[in-house]
C-alpha cells in the first residue's frame, strides 16, 4: 500500500498560476514595504500622483488636518475642496487636483441650466489657474426626459460656449461618467444621471474638439456600468483628465474584498503615459487613516 504523502498529486495549471500570482504579489510588496522604509511615507515611488478626495474622509478630519496626513501619506494633493481652503493648501505645500463646479444634477445637457452652469464654470476656471489647479470637474446632469441623443446635442454645444475660456486660462474641464445601477447609497450611484457609459462622454468630448476637455475616468463608476477598465483606459488614453478610485462593490476601501486590481489598473496608468492625478474617493468603512493609507500604497507602482 503506497503512502499517499510520498506521492502528491500533480500540479495543476490553477494551482501554477496562483503560486506564480502569490510570488509576484509577495514580491511587490516586498518591494513597495522596502520603497517605504527608504522614505517614511506610502506613497514611496510616486509615480502615480495621488490626491485625496476630502469629502470623503470631512466627517472624520477638517482641511488642515487632512492636508498633515497628506504630507505624512507623501500625497500631494487635495481636491473638490472650495477655494477659500486652498491657502491652507499651499500653507503644507499641497495643491488641488481638480476644483468642483456646478454639481452632477445640473448639467450642460439641458439648455436652460446653461447659464447657470456655464456661469460657475467660469468663476471654478478662474480660481483654478489662480492657484495652480489644472482641472475643474463637470458634469452632463440628469437626463429628466431627454434623450440621449438631445442631451450629448446639448451638452456638445454647451461646452463649445466655455471651452475656449478654458483654453485661454490653460485649464481641462474634465466631464465625469457616473454609475447609474448602485443606488444602495446616495452617494454611490447616480440613477437618472445622463452621462453614465464611458463612450457616451467620450463622444462628446470628441464632439466638443478641444484639448482642454477631457474625461475624468472614475475607475469604480466605469466598472459598474461598462467593465474592462485597463483596455478603456488604453483605448481614451487621449482623453482622460483625471482618474477617482474606490473598491467595487461597496465604494469602500482597495483592499482585498473587492474585485478591482488597483496596482494593475495603475501601472496601465503609467504604460499610456497619463501625467495627471489619481483622487482616492473611496468611502471609509473601518479606521479612515488605515484605510487611505493601505489605499496610497496600493497605488504606488
Amino acid at each position: 500500500m503506497s503512502d499517499v504523502s510520498s506521492n502528491p498529486l500533480p500540479l495543476t495549471r490553477r494551482d501554477l498560476l496562483q503560486s506564480v500570482a502569490g510570488a509576484t504579489a509577495l514580491a511587490a510588496c516586498a518591494t513597495a514595504a522596502a520603497a517605504e522604509e527608504s522614505t517614511g511615507k506610502a506613497a514611496a515611488k510616486g509615480r502615480i500622483k495621488q490626491s485625496i478626495v476630502h469629502w470623503c474622509f470631512s466627517k472624520y478630519w477638517d482641511i488642515e488636518a487632512t492636508a498633515k496626513i497628506a504630507v505624512q501619506l507623501g500625497v500631494p494633493s487635495i481636491e473638490l475642496i472650495p477655494p477659500d481652503q486652498w491657502p491652507i493648501l499651499k500653507k503644507y505645500g499641497l495643491t488641488c487636483a481638480i476644483a468642483s463646479s456646478h454639481g452632477f444634477k445640473v448639467g450642460l445637457n439641458n439648455p436652460a441650466n446653461w447659464d447657470q452652469c456655464i456661469g460657475k464654470l467660469r468663476e471654478s476656471i478662474d480660481a483654478a489657474a489662480a492657484f495652480g489647479c489644472p482641472s475643474v470637474i463637470t458634469f452632463t446632469g440628469f437626463s429628466e426626459g431627454l434623450s440621449l441623443e438631445e442631451g450629448a446635442k446639448h451638452c456638445v454645444a454647451g461646452f463649445k460656449k466655455i471651452v475656449g475660456y478654458a483654453e485661454e486660462k490653460r485649464v481641462n474641464l474634465c466631464l465625469e461618467m457616473l454609475n447609474t445601477r448602485d443606488d444602495t447609497h446616495p452617494m454611490k450611484g447616480h440613477p437618472g444621471y445622463q452621462g453614465d457609459h464611458t463612450d457616451y462622454c467620450i463622444d462628446i468630448i470628441k464632439q466638443v474638439g478641444s484639448p482642454r476637455m477631457k474625461l475624468l475616468f472614475d475607475i469604480y463608476h466605469v466598472q459598474i456600468m461598462d467593465g474592462d477598465v485597463i483596455r478603456r483606459i488604453r483605448q481614451h488614453k487621449d482623453y482622460i483628465g483625471h482618474v477617482h478610485t474606490a473598491g467595487n462593490p461597496g465604494r469602500g476601501e482597495l483592499d482585498n474584498a473587492q474585485e478591482i486590481n488597483y496596482p494593475a489598473t495603475m501601472q496601465a496608468l503609467l504604460d499610456v503615459g497619463y501625467e495627471g492625478f489619481v483622487g482616492q474617493e473611496f468611502i471609509p468603512t473601518r479606521d479612515p487613516l488605515a484605510g487611505l493609507t493601505e489605499a496610497v500604497r496600493w497605488c504606488d507602482v
